[in-house]
């Protein structure tokens, strides 16, 4: 098991959606993510664990941790890019 580094802005519950929901749902949340932001997706799905990766492998996107739970699994993604710091 991985221990979650952070904790992401939003968490979507994607238990019950079947391939390829789960990362189409992962990229409508990541580009709503401020760069460098961070978010959560929990999934039944036996695929996710390998489609949601390779989408954010493909877009440019980090994954930050993939852990097993229960009859599923977590991730949690990065956005492209850094945040972006205010100068003072």
């Amino acid at each position: 098991m991985v221990a979650i580094p952070s904790t992401p802005t939003e968490v979507l519950d994607l238990r019950g959606l079947k391939c390829p929901l789960p990362a189409l749902f992962a990229r409508r949340a990541l580009a709503r993510a401020a760069p460098g932001g961070e978010i959560a997706i929990v999934s039944d799905d036996p695929l996710a664990a390998v489609d949601v990766p390779h989408m954010c492998h493909q877009e440019g996107h980090d994954v930050i941790a993939v852990e097993r739970i229960d009859a599923g699994v977590r991730l949690v993604l990065r956005r492209r890019g850094s945040p972006s710091v205010c100068a003072q």
